[in-house]
C-alpha cells in the first residue's frame, strides 16, 4: 500500500495578492514614500548622498559623482514594475533623503522583497527610517503577501544587524550567489512571514509610539528587544 508523502499545508483561504500598483504612496507620521521620480527627487537625493561614498560599498551601482549622472540613473529606474522604487521624504525637512524598493515581486507565490535601501546619514538611525521600513512591510502583508524578504551581501554586517532589528529571521548564506562590481558576493537571507506579522506589527507600534521617546528623543525600549520574541533565530555571523 502506498503511503502518501508529506505535503505542505493546503492554502484553501489564500489568493495571490496584487502587484504594488502604479503610483503607490505610503505615508506615516515621520516619513512619506513616493514613487521615485528623477525630476522630483534626484537633486535632493544627490545632495543627501554626496560626500558619503561608503553608502554604495555593497550596492551594484554607484557612487555617483555628478548630479547629472544620478539624475540619469533615477530616470532609467523610475516607473518600473520590478523593482518598484520609492523616494523617502523626511516629514521634518520636506526633502527626499533615501531610497528603497520592492523587488522580486512574485504574487503567485506571495513573496516580495525589500531592497535597494540607501539612506542618507541624516536619515539613518531615525524613527523616520524605521517607519519607512514598517510602512513597506505593512502594505505587503495587508495586501496578502505571505513572505517578505531581505537579502544583503554577507559581508555587510550593518545590513544584517538592521534586518534582525526589524524582526527578520536569519535563513542562511547563499555562497557564490552572484557577482557585484566584479567581486564575488555571498548573500545572507532573512525573512518575515505572514503568521509573524501581527506580533511584529505590535512591536513596531510600541517602538514608534511617542511615549517610547523621552524629551530628548532618546528611545526607552529598543526595537531589537521588542522584535526578539518574533524572530525565529539569530544570525551567527553577528
Amino acid at each position: 500500500m502506498h503511503t502518501p508523502a508529506p505535503q505542505g499545508k493546503l492554502l484553501t483561504a489564500w489568493t495571490p495578492p496584487p502587484h504594488p500598483p502604479a503610483g503607490l504612496t505610503l505615508e506615516g507620521k515621520h516619513i512619506r514614500l513616493d514613487p521615485l521620480e528623477a525630476d522630483d527627487h534626484a537633486a535632493d537625493l544627490f545632495t543627501a548622498f554626496s560626500g558619503h561614498d561608503a553608502l554604495w560599498d555593497y550596492m551594484p551601482y554607484g557612487p555617483f559623482h555628478s548630479a547629472s549622472a544620478y539624475h540619469r540613473w533615477v530616470k532609467d529606474h523610475q516607473g518600473r514594475e520590478d523593482p518598484v522604487f520609492f523616494a523617502l521624504r523626511d516629514a521634518a525637512t520636506g526633502h527626499a533623503a533615501g531610497v528603497a524598493s520592492y523587488l522580486r515581486i512574485t504574487p503567485h507565490s506571495g513573496s516580495i522583497e525589500v531592497g535597494h535601501i540607501c539612506l542618507s546619514p541624516a536619515l539613518q538611525r531615525t524613527p523616520a527610517a524605521t517607519e519607512a521600513m514598517f510602512l513597506m512591510m505593512d502594505w505587503a502583508f495587508t495586501a496578502g503577501y505571505r513572505r517578505y524578504e531581505w537579502k544583503c551581501n554577507a559581508l555587510n554586517l550593518p545590513s544584517r544587524r538592521a534586518a534582525q532589528r526589524l524582526g527578520f529571521s536569519y535563513e542562511g548564506i547563499f555562497r557564490n550567489h552572484t557577482v557585484s562590481k566584479g567581486r564575488n558576493r555571498d548573500t545572507a537571507w532573512f525573512s518575515v512571514i505572514d503568521s509573524e506579522w501581527p506580533a511584529l506589527r505590535e512591536a513596531f507600534a510600541a517602538w514608534l509610539s511617542p511615549v517610547n521617546f523621552d524629551a530628548t528623543g532618546k528611545q526607552r525600549e529598543r526595537l531589537s528587544d521588542l522584535s526578539r520574541l518574533v524572530r525565529a533565530g539569530s544570525d551567527p555571523g553577528l
